[in-house]
């Protein structure tokens, strides 16, 4: 009894989903619209969006007022001309616009220009955890869906072959020990169906955690031949530029080697503009507030040189020394832990192409194998017991089929994460992509005043120069796969 859906590459799973089959696409658009830790990774990086708003603030001017009432009673009784009370009220208005701050406004824009690029790395290296974490879940809950598809088949052949057993011993062609392994191998089967049910609802429960909904009937995942490069050297170069580890590290060195300026600043001088208004009035006795008015309006420019402070800025530039030679050599660790990844998901890659390649065959062999015992039986050339054993080796090669198909498209996927091009673009077409730079362009400059653009050239000279890593240029992705067969 051929199952022919076994040798069609386990298409069993596919020939019931039809059109309305879940895919990978739609899973993926769920998740990124939806699923919490990727909004809790954005709404951070809008928060450090903030930091760049506040260093700004630096080049504008700060206005303040203050107001003064007093009142003064005086009693006593020799006071001359005439005891009595005096009031005097007065009010200033300042305004304080810098000029030129050392370079440390500058360099603390710096820095927070390098951590805002950094928190996009860190976003997007959540938003390709996450979509893992999708792939992984879809893969495991189809393997399941396989997996107990196949047990049940099996359960059914034993069935029907115990059925076949149990009319043969009544008519004397097999013995008693015939029908009790045949019982015994339906007892293991049922077994192995509950195990495999268990499973695949384990699987169902961690796919609804990561992408928001239950899975219904899953379609087949769409290859990633396309998005793979073809050699191990390529993929390490792809890396090197793409990996979002590697550019949110380079980027927090950038800021931590930005702070060491902005520390250095602090033994400049600095100039700045201040200008004050402000009145007072006073009143004696019976007099009505306000008489003796008087009022004033000063402009001022002030130049501040450090002359000695305790030795406090000499200790925090070693200290910001110190802590970007931990940035930097952080970004060689970062750099060699990303090898190793694209060199293990590689080898896991090549390795299970390797399996794939030898469990298809196996099921091919295995299914020629029952089908020639299973008629050798019937015309007495083979045991009850041989039918069983090549029907067990059957079922298990097709399970260990399932298996290798889901191990080699997760090792894809982890190829894909540790080079950095893992994106959602690249499995669901027409996903409205969050854009990280919208939000920062839309804060950067709310309150930037006209003298802006001009403090900010004062301010950058002698400063040091902050070599702000760009953003990777990737190349152009592939069209979305389609869904389809696993190759």
């Amino acid at each position: 009894m051929q199952r022919p859906w076994a040798l069609a590459g386990l298409t069993l799973i596919a020939a019931t989903t039809g059109a309305q089959a879940e895919t990978l696409a739609d899973a993926i658009a769920l998740a990124y619209q939806s699923n919490p830790v990727l909004q809790a990774q954005r709404a951070n990086l809008r928060a450090t969006d903030e930091t760049y708003v506040q260093a700004e603030a630096g080049y504008r001017p700060t206005i303040t007022a203050q107001g003064l009432i007093t009142t003064n009673e005086n009693n006593e009784v020799f006071t001359q001309p005439v005891p009595g009370n005096s009031q005097t009220t007065s009010a200033v208005i300042t305004l304080s616009q810098p000029i030129y701050t050392g370079g440390r406004v500058a360099s603390q824009l710096n820095a927070a220009q390098a951590t805002v690029m950094a928190g996009r790395e860190t976003l997007r290296g959540t938003e390709q955890q996450v979509l893992q974490q999708v792939i992984q879940a879809y893969i495991d809950t189809r393997r399941d869906q396989q997996a107990v598809a196949i047990d049940k088949a099996n359960v059914q052949l034993l069935e029907r072959q115990l059925v076949e057993s149990k009319a043969r011993f009544a008519v004397g062609d097999i013995t008693r020990t015939d029908v009790a392994e045949t019982e015994t191998r339906v007892l293991a089967a049922r077994s192995q169906l509950a195990a495999a049910e268990s499973q695949l609802a384990t699987s169902r429960a961690e796919y609804s955690e990561i992408v928001g909904q239950n899975p219904g009937q899953l379609a087949p995942e769409p290859p990633l031949a396309a998005m793979l490069p073809p050699t191990l050297d390529e993929a390490f170069s792809i890396a090197e530029h793409l990996n979002p580890q590697i550019g949110q590290q380079d980027y927090t060195e950038q800021a931590s080697a930005a702070r060491i300026a902005v520390a250095k600043a602090q033994a400049r001088p600095t100039v700045s503009l201040q200008a004050t208004y402000g009145y007072s009035a006073g009143a004696f006795g019976i007099q009505t507030p306000f008489q003796n008015l008087g009022h004033a309006f000063t402009a001022t420019a002030v130049a501040t040189v450090p002359l000695f402070a305790g030795g406090t800025p000499s200790s925090q530039i070693r200290q910001a020394t110190e802590a970007n030679n931990v940035d930097r050599i952080g970004i060689e660790a970062v750099r060699r832990q990303t090898l190793f990844a694209v060199s293990q998901a590689w080898n896991q890659l090549v390795g299970s192409r390797s399996q794939l390649k030898t469990d298809e065959d196996q099921v091919k062999a295995a299914n020629i194998a029952f089908e020639g015992t299973r008629r050798e039986a019937q015309v007495g050339q083979r045991t009850t017991l041989d039918v069983l054993i090549t029907e067990q080796d059957f079922s298990n090669a097709e399970l260990a089929l399932v298996t290798a198909r889901h191990d080699e498209y997760q090792a894809g996927a982890s190829l894909l994460v540790a080079m950095g091009k893992m994106k959602v673009e690249y499995f669901a077409a027409g996903v409205q992509l969050y854009d990280p730079i919208a939000n920062f362009d839309r804060v950067r400059h709310a309150d930037r005043t006209p003298l802006d653009p001009a403090v900010s050239a004062i301010d950058h000279i002698g400063a040091p120069k902050i070599a702000v890593r760009p953003e990777p240029v990737e190349p152009p992705p592939p069209a979305p796969a389609t869904s389809g067969a696993t190759p």
